[in-house]
């Protein structure tokens, strides 16, 4: 939440999906199971850190903000954040906006657990998986309603609705598939690459709470060609995962050891510690992520109805932010299929068509 902007158009799809990820922590402790091992979920605290007097200046706003919206949140000054977090260091000008009730996840282990349980609704055929299986079509009837989808391999029937949430992709695939409907709609999500540098079983470095520096907030945003932040945090098995780069380059995979080594050079500046080792020391123990992501212009996914199409919702764009917003996304998706109360408003991320 440390770097969430309360009363923007997504802040109660933010404070939504909070209280739906501690929902289902709470549920998974209550079957019996730890929701750290099951989840990567973690009360770390985070903190926005900043080194010299302006960005001070942005940090104590933020903590105003985030404060004024009902968050617990600490302007700590360089000798305090020091105390917290002594591995990072920042010099006397600097500092840190503190939440310490943010939490952390690790996005596989929580796939995972969720591919998991909806396997087992798969003998009573309410799931499938068929991954590795491109979509090549929607059929549709003649009152607007999608009847099927078809596969490479299989024509799969729709009894209420269908939801495309293919992130990056999102764009490419519905010019495909609406080509034919008389429809115009564009969906302007495109694929932002990114790196990230895992350090695994790093017990020779201690990191307490998850950490960003204040430039990240400018970068995530922006629709720069290429960027590299500091975030770094360690997971529940003792990794310590850095980054961030985000690179516009089509949807190229391929791993940057330039992007690498900006990464780890940008640690170096607020963990000194860092810079006693060389990525070339660390080859063995070391695992680079590469993904995209889907990056909407002005930072807010499209979430709803597909114009011209009565039973197809869109669900796209969230950038950095697909797994933040999971819950509170897929709770907005399901109420507009069912028909119920929204309980968040979804007129900022509805779809619209294009304007003659």
């Amino acid at each position: 939440m440390v770097n969430k902007v309360p009363g923007s158009e997504k802040w109660e799809l933010v404070m939504r999906s909070r209280q739906l990820w501690e929902k289902f922590a709470e549920d998974v402790k209550y079957l019996g199971m730890d929701p750290q091992e099951v989840l990567g979920w973690k009360k770390t605290g985070s903190l926005l850190v900043g080194k010299t007097s302006q960005e001070m200046a942005a940090l104590k706003e933020k903590v105003e903000q985030l404060s004024k919206a009902g968050l617990k949140a600490e302007l700590l000054s360089s000798t305090e954040l020091q105390d917290l977090e002594p591995a990072l260091v920042i010099g006397e000008e600097g500092g840190a906006a503190f939440l310490p009730d943010d939490y952390q996840l690790d996005a596989r282990r929580s796939v995972a657990y969720i591919e998991k349980e909806n396997r087992k609704y798969a003998t009573e055929g309410r799931y499938g998986e068929y991954y590795n299986q491109p979509l090549t079509g929607l059929l549709r009837s003649g009152n607007g309603k999608i009847e099927a989808v078809q596969t490479s391999k299989n024509l799969l029937y729709s009894k209420k609705a269908i939801v495309i949430a293919t992130g990056c992709w999102t764009g490419s695939l519905m010019q495909e598939l609406i080509r034919d409907f008389g429809i115009e709609f564009e969906v302007p999500v495109k694929p932002r690459k990114g790196h990230l540098l895992v350090i695994e079983n790093f017990s020779s470095f201690k990191l307490n709470h998850g950490s960003m520096e204040v430039g990240y907030l400018g970068h995530r945003d922006a629709n720069e060609t290429s960027s590299i932040s500091m975030t770094a945090t360690m997971d529940t098995s003792g990794n310590l995962v850095l980054g961030s780069s985000r690179q516009f380059v089509g949807f190229s995979t391929e791993i940057s050891k330039h992007i690498i080594n900006q990464i780890w050079e940008r640690a170096g500046e607020f963990f000194p510690s860092l810079r006693e080792l060389s990525l070339t020391d660390l080859e063995k123990t070391r695992e680079v992520r590469v993904g995209l992501r889907p990056f909407m212009p002005g930072g807010k996914p499209m979430i709803g109805l597909v114009p011209g199409l009565s039973n197809a919702f869109l669900a796209a764009g969230h950038e950095g932010e697909g797994l933040t917003l999971a819950l509170g996304t897929a709770e907005m998706v399901a109420d507009m299929v069912l028909g119920n109360p929204p309980k968040v408003d979804n007129a900022p991320y509805a779809l619209h068509t294009l304007s003659s």
